[in-house]
């Protein structure tokens, strides 16, 4: 999904992150994010990106009906910058908004309740 500045503002708590979960978005790539809904997104399992500062969809001729595939090292580091590649044959570089060590760990967990269910049963 492609979002603009501050994507997240006046949102609901998690439930504007619970929507797209269950539309199967995997990755949302904004210019900037409200911080709450950063962390809501991350807690659903989707994973938030950050288009380089300056750059747009726009700036990258995205319309938003192409297909992306996100590339990156296998181990995920904190504010790690990953290639995302389209449909159509565009590629640019984003930065993930994993801002911390324990948000590494709920995202690749598929989010914060699968994390904690996993702690409970170690």
């Amino acid at each position: 999904m492609i979002a603009g500045k501050e994507y997240g503002s006046g949102s609901s708590r998690d439930w504007a992150a619970k929507g797209p979960l269950l539309q199967g978005i995997k990755a949302v790539i904004a210019e900037s994010y409200e911080r709450i809904h950063r962390s809501n997104l991350l807690g659903m399992g989707i994973l938030p990106l950050q288009f380089k500062e300056g750059e747009t969809a726009q700036t990258h001729g995205l319309t938003g009906s192409e297909t992306f595939s996100i590339e990156r090292d296998a181990k995920l580091t904190v504010n790690m910058t990953v290639t995302i590649k389209t449909s159509t044959g565009k590629e640019f570089q984003c930065m993930t908004r994993l801002d911390t060590e324990p948000e590494i760990a709920y995202y690749t967990n598929g989010g914060i309740l699968q994390y904690v269910l996993r702690k409970l049963i170690e």
